[in-house]
């Protein structure tokens, strides 16, 4: 009988991306890492809340955590 090998997962975009029940993609924002002081409360804020990732890196990274 032949082997069959298991997919592993991308741990690296495992880490960084989620996936909601509806099969949404999310990340997290950009510049929240550092230079913060002078930048608007409003904008740290709005840093702090995930965003879609849509289109074809949305499938690539379903592709990567063997989901679709």
């Amino acid at each position: 009988m032949a082997k069959t090998y298991k997919q592993k997962t991308r741990k690296g975009v495992a880490k960084r991306f989620k996936i909601t029940a509806t099969g949404k993609v999310l990340r997290r924002r950009q510049n929240m890492r550092h230079l913060r002081f002078n930048k608007s409360k409003r904008a740290i804020r709005s840093y702090r809340t995930p965003v879609e990732v849509k289109g074809r890196f949305a499938k690539k990274i379903k592709q990567m955590l063997g989901i679709a």
